[in-house]
């Protein structure tokens, strides 16, 4: 297991129909989704371990699309994702009730960067932090890592209210039998008393910190996974930080609920009536070329206006934390946001997500091949 960030932003992401063979409960709020890939479509749906998917649907007259992290280490023929359920969410709570086995529905191909830059394994220490649902790429990292190398470790810090909301509870015992002096599992449970105080109550900067100098000391992780709400992996930034960790030995990634997904109505209608001030956007989208006005008043994503003329345009969350939608900037100048998903790399040589990007140029010119 490994690959470069390069590599996994490369592709150009697509969606293709897949069908639905096997739908597996894990939680009472929780279930694990199985596509089966045809032969002709392996080569799209060949990815990383951490990387993650896109699901579109139609709910309630409207298109919604919805990013969930791949769970089983790469299996040519299938691909697996963890939905759990979201109060008041519009999608996971349409999955959970209304997808069968059987059923078809538009899966992206595989993209996201929340993998190992590590260029070999063995003797790696590589440890991750996950709340809730944040645990569904860790299952695919860990597996793969600890199958690839005889001599790599895998360290899981997993927190959850309580033991019912544990989600992959008898894989990740599967994967401890399987791998018991290569695998460190602590299940920490802010609901629900434990016999280790340490492993008891709500992650805040005193346990954490406790939890870095007793059971997995810094100095002994070669490499770091981070994924659960902002709060958490904030926080575990931070600390890590501090203990001495460098930024680039840190993978993170971020989810957001069904409740905070931005709004379902993109790439709106527009009208634009004759006097009014306009940023004018042209981008490159497989090779071809297209421009469309954007009203100044409208505070338009970039996103947003190419939608209104290019129904393909990529793009998954729209919450500035997949990167689904990074395109490069070739001419003007653009405010972006908020960014959860691009390195200061990435950055610098002029890339953005136009979810998150606004004019701030007459002319701006951007290009998604690139």
């Amino acid at each position: 297991m490994s690959g470069s960030r390069e590599h996994t932003t490369r592709r150009r992401a697509r969606f293709h129909e897949l069908e639905v063979s096997a739908i597996r409960s894990l939680t009472a709020e929780s279930i694990e989704v199985t596509f089966a890939v045809p032969p002709g479509l392996h080569g799209e749906y060949d990815y990383l371990p951490g990387q993650y998917v896109a699901l579109r649907a139609h709910v309630d007259g409207h298109e919604v699309r919805r990013s969930y992290s791949i769970c089983r280490p790469p299996t040519p023929g299938s691909i697996s994702v963890g939905i759990k359920r979201d109060l008041g969410g519009l999608f996971s709570v349409w999955a959970h009730e209304n997808l069968a086995v059987g059923d078809r529905i538009e899966v992206m191909s595989p993209e996201g960067t929340f993998t190992s830059n590590l260029p070999d394994l063995d003797g790696a220490h590589l440890a991750g932090i996950a709340a809730g649902s944040g645990v569904t790429p860790m299952m695919a990292v860990a597996a793969s890592v600890l199958a690839a190398s005889e001599t790599a470790r895998f360290t899981l810090i997993y927190t959850n209210r309580a033991t019912q909301d544990v989600m992959f509870l008898e894989d990740l015992a599967d994967l401890k039998d399987r791998y018991p002096a290569r695998l460190a599992l602590h299940h920490v449970l802010s609901r629900e008393q434990r016999a280790a105080p340490l492993l008891s109550g709500r992650i805040d900067a005193e346990k954490l910190d406790a939890i870095l100098d007793r059971l997995v000391p810094p100095a002994t992780v070669t490499e770091w996974f981070l994924c659960g709400p902002f709060e958490l992996v904030t926080l575990c930034r931070e600390r890590l930080e501090a203990h001495g960790v460098a930024a680039r030995d840190i993978r993170f990634e971020l989810f957001t609920t069904d409740a905070s997904t931005p709004r379902v109505d993109r790439g709106r209608a527009l009208s634009v009536r004759p006097g009014d001030e306009t940023y004018t956007v042209e981008f490159t989208l497989d090779g071809m070329s297209s421009r469309v006005e954007s009203p100044v008043a409208a505070n338009e994503a970039i996103l947003d206006a190419a939608l209104r003329v290019r129904g393909d345009v990529p793009f998954a969350c729209a919450g500035g934390v997949c990167g689904t939608c990074r395109a490069r900037v070739v001419e003007g100048a653009v405010r972006m946001t908020q960014n959860f998903a691009l390195e200061p790399d990435e950055l610098e040589r002029g890339y953005v997500l136009t979810c998150q990007s606004h004019p701030t140029t007459e002319r701006v010119v951007v290009d998604y091949d690139v």
